[in-house]
């Protein structure tokens, strides 16, 4: 899959989805969640992003933050919270 992200200062990069993975695990772990249960979410998150983004050549980085919070509450909705308004990224 070789999905671009345009990000908010309008440059570009590959879906990275380690990247997305070590955002959903942080935000998970800030909010107390077992390093193991952190990891199975970051997962499950990065595995329904992935199709969710399957025929999109490009989406916007706000898209990806909010559609893959909306996929995190499923799982973890303090998480989700947390994900989503605090920009936790590494």
């Amino acid at each position: 899959m070789h999905t671009t992200i345009l990000k908010r200062h309008k440059t570009t990069e590959l879906y990275d989805e380690i990247k997305l993975m070590r955002g959903i695990y942080a935000a998970c772990l800030a909010v107390r969640t077992p390093a193991g249960e952190a990891e199975i979410t970051a997962q499950r998150v990065a595995k329904e992003l992935e199709a969710w983004l399957q025929k999109k050549p490009e989406v916007t980085s706000h898209d990806v933050r909010t559609h893959a919070a909306k996929i995190l509450h499923t799982y973890n909705p303090h998480a989700a919270y947390t994900y989503k308004h605090h920009g936790i990224v590494h």
